[in-house]
């Protein structure tokens, strides 16, 4: 057998059944053996770097491990951005990379190369990988393989990556004879009694409960879980920006936390007296940079699978257990907490009440009236900047609606790419509407040959506002309103992108007008793939902002201080 039979043959008994990469030299002996199987399919796109998004979208849609593969050089670090995402999301992502034959290799000579397109990518990716090794000869592929597999599967996930040299890839091995992994066996205690019965205590001293919950509850698909802990304790929950999507419209949910979070999670955060997170960061974006300042008369009970995590403390006195999300949701569905915290709900009914459209905005508008025409039991992607911001806060959730961000990563280009991934993770190929802005757009609007080519149902919404948003409302706040790169005026422009999508045979339409949003119901429920241009001509904004420096909850632009009191003071 050959060695790239071999690594085919372990993805399709992984149950892995879509990979994503791009040919070149020293990859061609794996992309002639994926095309040799039909259990597994191979989907070249135009960039290796729409391959690691793809890649990751598959892997949170289907559970499974996602598969990106290129070639040496070039292919190897284009990849990177995509492996960073997968990272700092805790995405489980097998990255394959050609390299030259293991006698062209430089090796210990002080050269920058040797052979055509060698890069030492293990040097490179080593800080964005939980593992990254090269496989120097052919009897180690199932040690590599295994250990790859296991390593990015276990405890906080993330991408992991082999680089494999031509010549190996092309030899010939006895599966029979090859030395297998062992896996490392955490031999660490459960603690997910200890929890409950401090989680008891602390939630029988407690007033002002909340519940703050993170991606690991999608990534680990335990929203199940959540919903239920949360309904039977009957207390307010908040999110993470990323997680917001774990709800739905549930009423016991108040919103995302965080500098551009929800002006009512970001009260409810500051009166809490008690916080309980469970696989959060509790990131500066979401509690601010002067940590101290984050719900100050709380105590703070924190839940995470990475012990490093909670060594990033948010008040010197909180509490914490490294146990995963998992352990931590059914010791919350099972803890015996006799308060009734109706009158502290009632409080918290009250500020979204009082506080509910105060930051009304043409783009939300926009949001909403979209979410309405989109059907449930679909998912969603963003990319990054203004667009994401407005999904996360004006998207009416339906039934079985999954949104995908590019989180820690942040990066631009996310939502294409990570929109085919996210179709071929479905069992039932649903349809996928991706959300981006012009400049997003432009990073990988090559996939729209993709489209064309395989005519998925995947939806282009372009929110054209012919600017980079995000960065050109910070220059107005803090640069003088010097809009250099991104105005027009500046040196930035973007495309019509309806005209764009029409020379690759999609279906477009554009819209100038909020109320020519249905126009667009047609495109948005057809079998193809089709993409819809709003142009926004007026200067966007993401409100609300928090300031440097200041309290989550007294976000830019001000709410009337007499407000503001009253919804402190409130009992």
């Amino acid at each position: 057998m050959q060695v790239t039979d071999y690594i085919v043959d372990f993805i399709i008994k992984k149950g892995i059944t879509d990979v994503f990469g791009y040919p070149g030299g020293s990859i061609s002996y794996f992309v002639d053996a994926l095309h040799k199987r039909e259990e597994v399919h191979a989907h070249v796109v135009y960039h290796e770097q729409a391959a690691a998004f793809a890649a990751a979208a598959y892997a949170e849609i289907s559970m499974k491990p996602g598969i990106a593969y290129s070639t040496g050089g070039p292919g190897a670090t284009n990849l990177i951005t995509g492996i960073g995402h997968a990272y700092y999301d805790s995405i489980p992502v097998i990255m394959l990379t050609g390299n030259v034959n293991t006698y062209e290799r430089k090796g210990s000579m002080g050269i920058r190369q040797r052979g055509f397109q060698e890069s030492d990518i293990i040097s490179v990716v080593a800080p964005l990988t939980k593992y990254c090794a090269y496989v120097e000869s052919a009897d180690k592929i199932r040690f590599y393989l295994e250990k790859a597999y296991s390593i990015a599967m276990k405890g906080r996930r993330g991408p992991v990556l082999l680089d494999l040299p031509m010549d190996v890839l092309r030899m010939q091995i006895n599966p029979e004879e090859l030395e297998g992994y062992t896996d490392e066996q955490d031999h660490q205690d459960s603690l997910k009694e200890a929890y409950g019965n401090r989680l008891a205590e602390l939630l029988n001293e407690s007033e002002r409960p909340c519940v703050v919950l993170g991606n690991a509850v999608k990534l680990y698909d335990l929203k199940e879980q959540a919903i239920s802990a949360v309904a039977k304790l009957k207390i307010p929950c908040l999110t993470s920006m990323i997680a917001f999507d774990v709800f739905g419209e549930n009423p016991l949910c108040y919103g995302f936390l965080g500098a551009y979070g929800m002006r009512a999670a970001n009260f409810i955060a500051a009166k809490s007296d008690l916080v309980i997170s469970i696989g959060s960061r509790m990131d500066i974006r979401q509690i601010g940079v002067k940590r101290e300042n984050f719900a100050p008369n709380a105590r703070i009970l924190r839940i995470d699978i990475d012990e490093g995590e909670l060594c990033y403390k948010v008040h010197e006195a909180e509490e914490s257990f490294c146990m995963d999300a998992k352990e931590a949701l059914e010791a919350l569905n099972e803890v015996n907490a006799a308060k009734d915290f109706s009158q502290w709900l009632s409080v918290c009914d009250t500020i979204r009440s009082e506080l509910e459209n105060y930051d009304h905005q043409l783009p939300n508008e926009y949001i909403r009236k979209l979410s309405a025409l989109i059907p449930e039991n679909t998912i969603i992607t963003t990319d990054v900047g203004q667009n994401q911001v407005w999904v996360a806060q004006s998207f009416q959730l339906k039934n079985k609606q999954t949104v995908l961000f590019s989180g820690g990563m942040g990066a631009m280009g996310h939502a294409l790419p990570s929109a085919i991934g996210a179709y071929y993770g479905t069992n039932d190929k649903k349809k996928v509407f991706c959300i981006c802005g012009d400049g997003g757009m432009q990073m990988n609007i090559q996939e729209l040959q993709f489209l064309a080519r395989e005519k998925i149902p995947v939806k282009i919404i372009v929110f054209n506002n012919h600017s980079l948003g995000m960065i050109r409302h910070f220059q107005e706040m803090y640069l003088g309103a010097r809009f250099h790169e991104t105005t027009e005026v500046g040196g930035y422009t973007a495309p019509d992108f309806a005209k764009v999508a029409e020379a690759y045979g999609i279906p477009s339409i554009s819209i100038d007008q909020l109320d020519m949003t249905e126009q667009s119901e047609e495109m948005l429920i057809s079998d193809g793939p089709a993409l819809i241009e709003i142009k926004i001509f007026e200067n966007t904004y993401v409100v609300p902002k928090l300031e440097f420096g200041k309290p989550n909850q007294d976000q830019e632009p001000l709410i009337d201080r007499d407000l503001y009191e009253r919804l402190m003071n409130l009992n």
